[in-house]
């Protein structure tokens, strides 16, 4: 081989982490080895939007992986309501651990065949992988004894006792609960090699912070921003506009327990403003939000929200307008609303066409200067500002989308992109 160029930079590299020739060939062999695996299973998510029962429901069953493993093995000896049980069983073990053994009558004989069967589809998940990747990923205190059994070789007719007294044991001293918590955890971190989020992680659902805290304890992940995304990374980073427009999106889906109880930001200051604010005018339907399943309520809850939304929406147009006239070069004149308004005909102008607005109750507008804030609104905004900046949680989730996201991904030749990608204008990213 004939070497060109300066190779010290290289084996001085190599040298801070292996000591000779014999290490630097051996890690070659086994990288060279690895690249002849099969490529570990990619799981793509994106719209999350703080859903977290569905996004846990793909994690545990592994985007469906486990249950195509579990057919494959016991399709043709296992009846189909077992085989069913079986997958619920590793996506929730505890709690179907404890529905399970309210109605089994024999339950050794049932740990002993679950035991195997939860055995043969982690040797069947894992099968794809390194023994010493697969070791990693072994949940610590059933380590050495998950390993012995998924590489012991069931066939070989002196390995046979060896392994079913491996199993027994585990029943007679009274660890197969926490043995099939274990392996069915092993299953699913094995079934899932790399996590893909395709953007907007929050808003609309009620669990973001839920959802961010499980993607920062999932062992691979990458992050590709969606708007919602970067909505919440500018309002962290105390942008006012971003806190107003978070704000308001939480009321509009009437979730304001993710920014309380999830993140511990107060919106009360802004509840009180906006019930004072507008406590005799007639709201529009422009403000009531969203109404789900999980968030039915009274009447009056709802006026009360609606008005929430509408004190955050005009605190929004004001606070964007003022930012956008300071920064022209944005070229968004066209989101400048305020001053298009006829606040004595309760029309607006945009275009040349004059439309009439739905809600014309706006006592805290000045019409000669209509971005600037009242003192009201300046303390409402300055309250939130200090409870987006000093929350400890979100400031955590966001660092890590900043540390695993980007605007853009390449994966494994894949490009990676929620809804748009920067480029120059010779349309190099």
């Amino acid at each position: 081989m004939e070497y060109r160029g300066n190779w010290n930079k290289y084996l001085e590299l190599l040298s801070q982490k292996y000591k000779n020739v014999e290490e630097v060939t051996e890690e070659i062999i086994n990288l060279q080895s690895i690249l002849n695996l099969p490529k570990g299973t990619e799981v793509f998510v994106s719209d999350i939007h703080a859903e977290y029962e569905p996004f846990l429901h793909i994690l545990n069953n592994g985007a469906g992986i486990i249950r195509s493993k579990i057919e494959k093995l016991f399709k043709a000896s296992v009846p189909e309501n077992e085989r069913s049980t079986l997958a619920t069983l590793i996506y929730y073990p505890e709690e179907k651990l404890v529905l399970i053994k309210k109605d089994v009558l024999d339950l050794d004989k049932w740990y002993f065949i679950t035991l195997e069967r939860l055995v043969e589809v982690a040797r069947e998940i894992s099968s794809k992988y390194t023994r010493s990747k697969v070791r990693k990923a072994m949940p610590s205190g059933f380590d050495y004894i998950i390993d012995e059994l998924l590489h012991s070789q069931g066939d070989v007719k002196n390995k046979v006792k060896y392994y079913s007294q491996i199993i027994r044991t585990i029943i007679d001293l009274k660890r197969a609960d926490e043995f099939i918590v274990a392996i069915s955890n092993l299953i699913k971190r094995m079934a899932i090699d790399h996590l893909h989020v395709i953007g907007d992680i929050y808003d609309r659902g009620m669990s973001a912070p839920i959802v961010m805290t499980a993607l920062t304890e999932f062992h691979s992940v990458d992050i590709e921003w969606g708007n919602h995304d970067i909505l919440w990374m500018g309002a962290a980073s105390g942008n006012k506009s971003c806190i107003c427009n978070v704000v308001r999106i939480c009321a509009r889906y009437d979730n304001i327990s993710t920014l309380e109880e999830g993140y511990g930001i107060s919106v009360r200051p802004l509840s009180t403003f906006a019930l004072n604010t507008y406590k005799d005018s007639n709201i529009s339907n422009a403000f009531i939000p969203k109404e789900f399943e999980y968030n039915k309520y009274s009447g009056t809850d709802k006026i009360s929200i609606a008005k929430i939304q509408k004190a955050i929406s005009i605190i929004q147009f004001k606070v964007e307008g003022q930012l956008v006239k300071k920064h022209p070069e944005y070229g968004m004149d066209d989101r400048l609303l305020l001053d298009k308004i006829d606040y004595k005909n309760g029309t607006i102008n945009i275009n040349g066409v004059t439309y009439e607005l739905n809600d014309i109750d706006f006592p805290t507008i000045n019409p000669s200067d209509p971005y600037a804030l009242t003192p009201e609104e300046e303390e409402v905004m300055t309250r939130l500002y200090e409870s987006f900046i000093n929350s400890e949680k979100l400031s955590a989730h966001i660092s890590f989308l900043y540390a695993k996201g980007s605007a853009y991904t390449v994966f494994n030749s894949n490009l990676l992109f929620h809804g748009c990608i920067p480029m120059l204008e010779d349309r190099y990213f």
